[in-house]
């Protein structure tokens, strides 16, 4: 490696007029010419038209660099900006529901799980109506609210759960005999995953009708 580098210099010096370079550099010139071969001392005399060759596949290998690095340059700035928009990525994620038409759900001797069959809106496929469970589609933070419809004949008691964890309820005591609507409403920072829904709890009960007194709906507000 070190004689090739002692080539190459010894050519680019070679270029120059031998009057101009100093007498310590010529003598270690002429002491490092001694190592070369003969195609290397024959190569040295026409080192003028070498050095020309020599500059001409630097000035291509250059300019071929530059294109490359470019190339690199602007690949790189499309990935970036793909990156930018995967982060900015918004998850479309709506749900609206109600009971529907059903006239008096309950009273039962245990809780259930409300199944909001009547579909406004599902953007995402999240809410299933089948289940009436809501699946995060992906970690964020989601508003959910819900209502109920009851004859206060009979107690009316609305739970919220996540994952099987009580958020937030509502309850109508018995009073009179009139209807009444109670609602609810609460922020939720949810993994992916994690699900969301609606229980009627023992002994109360809830009425729908045409009308949509009692819904279920939920939207993500940002995801993290």
């Amino acid at each position: 490696m070190s004689r090739t580098i002692l080539y190459l210099l010894l050519l680019l010096f070679s270029s120059a007029s031998m009057s101009e370079v100093p007498q310590k550099e010529r003598e270690v010139l002429a002491e490092g010419t001694e190592h070369l071969d003969a195609e290397e001392r024959s190569a040295l005399s026409a080192s003028g038209e070498f050095e020309q060759h020599f500059l001409s596949g630097i000035y291509s290998e250059l300019a071929e660099l530059r294109s490359t690095v470019r190339s690199l340059r602007n690949r790189l700035q499309v990935t970036e900006e793909q990156l930018e928009q995967l982060k900015r990525r918004e998850y479309k994620v709506a749900f609206a529901a109600t009971l529907g038409p059903i006239g008096n759900l309950g009273p039962f001797n245990t809780e259930i799980t409300l199944v909001y069959k009547d579909v406004f809106v599902n953007e995402g496929r999240a809410y299933n109506p089948t289940t009436g469970i809501f699946t995060a589609p992906v970690k964020g933070v989601y508003f959910f609210t819900f209502s109920g419809h009851n004859r206060s004949s009979k107690a009316m008691g609305l739970r919220l759960l996540k994952n099987g964890q009580q958020m937030i309820t509502v309850y109508n005591h018995p009073l009179g005999d009139r209807f009444e609507t109670g609602s609810n409403s609460i922020s939720l920072t949810l993994a992916e995953g994690d699900h969301v829904y609606m229980r009627l709890r023992e002994n109360t009960w809830v009425f729908d009708n045409e009308n949509d007194h009692t819904s279920f709906c939920g939207q993500l507000l940002f995801s993290l």
